[in-house]
């Protein structure tokens, strides 16, 4: 799922100022078929990620990208892990990635070289699709990750983004989230878009996600999700500005708006 991280959002923000939610998708795709990947790519996966998965295995129970690396970091950790790109040629250039690393990983994989370098690893799976609309055949997941794809969408394809992440959860999964960007104000244009109190909304109450100020936390609502865990991590990219929160969680019975998917990407 391809990720916002960018350096320069004056042309991200230029760049999609004029496109609806229908164009969202063919707006990322266009970067990636103009060579500017350049505009969202770190180089290597989510520090935050690796951290979690490695000192926190007692909440983890397949995945469901950009050039694929955090993908092929829980390869990496004993997962057998799938990445979704809109783009065919973001596909293939993750498909390659994930062939190189794999058969010889760089230590930036892990933070504790001894305990896993040595583990099992398991299968990456490149998938091209919408994903609001694709890969139906590939069944559920155990763990799914989202980091800036959520703030690369148009906001009013939030909800539909909640509700699909609903379907896609096994019953017994988690969703873990690293929140970013958080030190954005909300009212400010995206891609990436701010995203303070926008998870909460959409997970925790069962909002649609739109909202210009965060809301009080209840530990008691109830809505399509419970959250599990929620903590600053003591390592992440330093585009996140000492801000970002990673938020893991479960999925409860619950019923979406009829309407949930108007704007899905066609």
């Amino acid at each position: 799922m391809s990720a916002p991280e960018s350096d320069q959002p004056g042309r991200l923000i230029s760049h999609f100022r004029n496109r609806d939610s229908k164009q969202q998708l063919s707006g990322w795709t266009e970067l990636w078929e103009t060579d500017q990947s350049d505009l969202w790519d770190r180089g290597k996966p989510s520090s935050a990620l690796i951290e979690f998965i490695e000192s926190k295995p007692e909440v983890l129970s397949n995945i469901g990208c950009g050039k694929g690396y955090d993908v092929v970091a829980l390869a990496l950790h004993g997962f057998d892990a799938y990445g979704l790109e809109i783009s065919k040629k973001g596909a293939v250039t993750a498909r390659q990635y994930a062939a190189s690393e794999l058969a010889e990983p760089c230590d930036y994989n892990y933070h504790n070289l001894d305990t896993w370098q040595t583990g099992d690893v398991e299968d990456v799976t490149i998938v091209v699709g919408d994903f609001f609309q694709e890969p139906r055949e590939v069944g559920v997941f155990d763990l799914i990750y989202d980091y800036t794809f959520l703030c690369a969408l148009h906001p009013s394809l939030r909800q539909a983004w909640a509700r699909r992440m609903h379907e896609l959860l096994s019953p017994d999964g988690v969703l873990i989230c690293l929140e970013f960007p958080l030190y954005k104000d909300l009212a400010l244009p995206g891609p990436p878009w701010g995203l303070k109190g926008v998870y909460w909304n959409l997970l925790a109450v069962g909002g649609d996600g739109i909202i210009d100020r965060p809301c009080e936390e209840d530990a008691d609502q109830e809505g399509p999700f419970r959250r599990l865990v929620y903590f600053k991590p003591p390592v992440s990219y330093e585009n996140g500005k000492g801000t970002d929160l990673v938020s893991v969680w479960s999925k409860l019975p619950w019923q979406f708006p009829a309407n949930t998917n108007e704007g899905e990407q066609g």
